[in-house]
């Protein structure tokens, strides 16, 4: 009987990670420093740009408010989970250019 519990508890956990949204790229970025997408994570690239705050908690409202100026000059955010993840890595490389214009 156990091993039914442990079997159905990892595939909750497989289930969770495979079909988690990647909607909030930023909150992924910043709280585990790695990407999801096919770039370097922003966290990496934020960390050499000269205007971005030191404070962490400045700097993620700051983020924070970059990505909500790029989804706003786009296109509605699919449902499709296919589709999300397109998006999601054409706002984090939107985001990326923005941070490196940022840091010229």
């Amino acid at each position: 009987m156990s091993e039914v519990i442990w079997v159905g508890l990892i595939m909750l956990i497989v289930a969770a990670c495979a079909f988690a949204p990647l909607g909030y790229m930023l909150s992924a970025y910043t709280k585990s420093g790695k990407s999801s997408g096919s770039s370097k994570a922003v966290g990496d690239v934020s960390g050499s740009v000269p205007g971005l705050p030191e404070d962490s908690v400045l700097k993620r409202h700051f983020l924070t408010q970059l990505q909500s100026e790029i989804e706003a000059t786009l296109f509605p955010r699919p449902t499709d989970s296919m589709l999300q993840r397109h998006y999601d890595a054409l706002v984090a490389a939107k985001l990326e250019n923005r941070l490196q214009i940022i840091g010229k």
